[in-house]
């Protein structure tokens, strides 16, 4: 079976993909060519990020469109683009900056998807477990966009929690993670979002939250140093009161010191 999306149709049964006009892929079905219109196949490149698209959309429960992105203008975004590039003396309309302002559009529709999906329903799963132990992900890789420059800042986040009778799938801490990312953010505001979603959704003794990042706002502009890093922790319940518990996560991460 095609689908047909924004970024063209999808032949489900042999995994290739095709969009626009100009060839004969789709003349071998009258019905779709009625209805969508001749196209040609994608390139390979296309059809992954189609694929990849469609796939973190399943998994977070997004529309499985790669452009559909409720609350994403993208003609504003392009018209903002083509105005900054003609502010910085640009010529918008050169070969090279040409589909510019829609690949802009395009990637910010990716990087700030978290906008548009409520974290606390990736935990509403639990399993009634007895487990009095910590529990931690460490080295989960985000990339979020700070919001003083709208420059990326890449690191990992470090996740514990002490259960109350109730565990929550691994997975779905790093997808936490992931989400709180895709927005416009401040470490600092990210760090303590994650601590507090995960004491009151999986009503955890304890929770501890470290995240070190690297932000372009201050290595590649400004100051400009490249080595720093940032790290910020939020520490909920026994992590915050029993100095040991603190000691014992510290050691998890970094090892004994």
């Amino acid at each position: 079976m095609r689908v047909p999306s924004e970024d063209g149709v999808l032949d489900r049964s042999t995994g290739r993909a095709y969009k626009g006009k100009g060839t004969t892929a789709l003349r071998r079905s009258p019905f779709l060519r009625i209805m969508y219109g001749p196209v040609e196949e994608l390139s390979l490149n296309e059809a992954v990020r189609i694929s990849e698209a469609r796939s973190r959309a399943r998994r977070c429960g997004e529309d499985s469109s790669p452009r559909a992105a409720e609350g994403i203008d993208h003609e504003r975004i392009r018209a903002a683009v083509r105005e900054l590039l003609l502010a910085v003396g640009e010529d918008p309309e050169r070969e090279g900056l040409r589909d510019t302002p829609d690949r802009v559009a395009r990637m910010y529709a990716e990087l700030f998807a978290g906008l548009r999906q409520d974290p606390r329903q990736l935990l509403k799963k639990t399993f009634t477990q007895k487990y009095d132990e910590m529990v931690l992900v460490k080295d989960i890789g985000f990339e979020s966009i700070c919001e003083h420059h709208l420059l990326p800042f890449i690191g990992k986040a470090h996740v514990a929690y002490l259960p109350n009778g109730k565990i929550v799938g691994l997975s779905k801490l790093a997808r936490v993670v992931e989400v709180l990312a895709r927005r416009p953010q401040v470490q600092e505001r990210m760090t303590e979002q994650l601590a507090d979603l995960m004491m009151e959704e999986l009503d955890a003794r304890g929770v501890g939250v470290i995240l070190e990042a690297t932000h372009t706002c201050m290595t590649i502009r400004g100051i400009r140093k490249p080595d720093s890093v940032c790290t910020t922790s939020a520490m909920r319940g026994t992590f915050q009161t029993h100095q040991s518990t603190r000691a014992e996560l510290m050691a998890l991460i970094y090892g004994p010191r």
